[in-house]
């Protein structure tokens, strides 16, 4: 790393930064409504969006600023197995075209925020909604935390805020700054303000991607001399555990992981609140199912960023954290007024997913705690204000995290929140299709599933720590190496089908299903929709 500030990567990065600033603030005139008040305008953008705006939108959500530093970090550290991330968001589209315009069509039709709220309705049971949100709130608290994580690492290899011997708060100043900016404009704007800055952030990093892609190898000799530099590197033996650093390609050792880890990403990505509060922004049912056929654009653009990492082998890049390797790739390759768009790429890609993140948080907890449980008579201006309140808190909290403790815990808890999120899946998705399971089943299954993850995860070893080392082990009965998170998952539907049975036996109390079948295929203007909507989703936009 540089000895100090490089000041041009610097100002170039704080233009683009007050830039998506100014826009956070002013998406809250954008397509606002008569009554502002209401979660379907400050937690769902009014339910207004088209195609583009939801494509901008969900891939600013799903493609994160994490994403970014950790996939091809994955790859610079291990090789091909951290290619998993490009199958697994492969293997999404297809699944989520099946059940995403479902949801989207039952929750248009009853005015549900959250996945919780269609889980109330459909199985008659607060005690069912308050595990999914629950384990929703826990599972995006690290992932949010992970954004502001990737911001720190490019104002790091920027120089800001000093080195380690710095007192804590002249080197934390940036990422505070970044975070009260962040925090004051979703407090403002909604989901409104990552909607827009979404189409400066997407666009700044399919520059990137393009220009590193061609610009790099170029420099190091073309791709035969990367993967030759890359290939050379992943034979030389890890001291610390006596095995080669990786592959270009991955093993037969390691192919159930690989593929486990794929799916089971693939099945937990749209459970996570975050990717559904975006999908419920959307206008119609007709724009879900679109926005399944070309969001796989940005898995081109996943496949070219992770080979980011045998590049930064190639030019020699070294840093004590994984996490630093791209931005210190783009320092060393690029211009400095590049530089300064690379890091603004990141830094925005960290910003827009954490606004969502925290918005789909904080709507959690006001509709199916804080309403279910607290103040069922809540007014829509006071859920609005108590998710506002909230939102804040989620983001405090996720910088107290960062602050507060080592990197690799955050990263740790991220790994564990995909296994718990993945538990969520038989009651959201299974209540999409069907209503046989018994709803005390579907709660047993989820406990089972998040009992066993996280003891698993526990117990899980790597050469630097002794807890939470990793998301995969020895599948029981199977002996192979695999995603527990698939595992648990796995574990949680045979619990629910047997519990099922059983409680249907004997004729166990089933909660009352608000829902018809004709809700799941409706859409805006079908007779009947607007009939049944919550006033503040009927008002005209200006």
């Amino acid at each position: 790393m540089n000895g100090g500030v490089n000041v041009v990567a610097l100002v170039v990065f704080v233009f683009f930064f007050a830039l998506v600033t100014v826009l956070g603030f002013v998406a809250a005139r954008w397509r606002r409504a008569a009554n502002a008040h209401s979660l379907d305008e400050w937690g769902l953008g009014g339910r207004s969006f088209g195609t583009w705006v939801t494509w901008f939108l969900l891939g600013g959500d799903l493609y994160t600023a994490y994403t970014f530093v950790a996939v091809p970090a994955a790859i610079y550290a291990a090789g091909a197995a951290g290619f998993f991330a490009v199958p697994y968001t492969i293997l999404v589209y297809p699944l989520i075209f099946t059940f995403l315009p479902r949801l989207w069509s039952v929750s248009h039709r009853h005015g549900y925020v959250t996945t919780s709220d269609f889980v109330r309705g459909r199985f008659g049971s607060k005690g069912l909604s308050l595990a999914v949100a629950v384990t929703g709130i826990l599972a995006t608290m690290p992932y949010i935390a992970l954004q502001l994580v990737g911001i720190q690492a490019v104002l790091d290899v920027m120089g800001v805020g000093g080195g380690e011997n710095t007192h804590w708060f002249v080197k934390d100043l940036p990422l505070l700054i970044a975070f009260g900016v962040l925090a004051a404009y979703t407090y403002s704007s909604g989901l409104r303000a990552p909607a827009l800055i979404a189409f400066v952030k997407d666009t700044l990093i399919y520059l990137v991607i393009v220009v590193a892609i061609i610009y790099i190898p170029v420099k190091l000799g073309g791709f035969d001399a990367v993967f030759a530099k890359a290939g050379a590197a992943f034979e030389q033996t890890n001291p610390a555990t006596g095995q080669p650093r990786g592959a270009l390609a991955p093993g037969e050792a390691g192919q159930w992981t690989y593929a486990t880890l794929a799916l089971g990403s693939a099945l937990a990505l749209f459970m996570y609140p975050h990717s559904i509060t975006a999908t419920l922004s959307s206008r119609s049912r007709e724009v879900i199912r679109r926005n399944t056929t070309i969001l796989p654009l940005y898995s081109l653009m996943l496949g070219l960023l992770a080979l980011l990492g045998f590049m930064a082998i190639a030019a020699g890049v070294q840093v004590s954290n994984g996490q630093l390797a791209i931005p210190q790739l783009f320092e060393d390759m690029f211009p400095d007024w590049f530089a300064g768009v690379a890091f603004a790429a990141i830094g925005i890609g960290a910003l827009v997913p954490a606004a969502i993140m925290s918005i789909a948080a904080a709507n959690l907890f006001t509709r199916n705690i804080y309403r279910d449980f607290i103040r069922p008579d809540a007014t829509p201006h006071q859920e609005t204000r108590v998710s506002k309140v909230v939102s804040l808190l989620v983001k405090v909290g996720a910088l107290v995290f960062v602050l507060g403790m080592d990197k690799t815990v955050a990263i740790n808890f991220q790994l564990l929140g995909g296994i718990w999120i993945l538990q969520t899946f038989p009651a959201l998705v299974g209540g999409l299709f069907t209503r046989w399971f018994h709803r005390w089943a579907l709660l047993a299954g989820w406990a089972v599933g998040m009992v066993y993850g996280t003891v698993a995860a526990y117990g899980v070893a790597s050469p630097t720590q002794k807890h939470f080392g990793g998301s995969a082990k020895e599948i029981p009965g199977i002996g192979e190496i695999g995603y527990i998170g698939l595992t648990a998952f796995v574990l949680n539907v045979l619990v629910t089908l047997v519990a099922t049975v059983l409680f249907k036996a004997a004729g166990a109390p089933e909660g009352v299903d608000e829902t018809r079948p004709g809700d799941y295929t409706a859409d805006v203007g079908d007779p009947g929709v607007e009939a049944e909507l919550p006033p503040a989703m009927t008002e005209p936009t200006r």
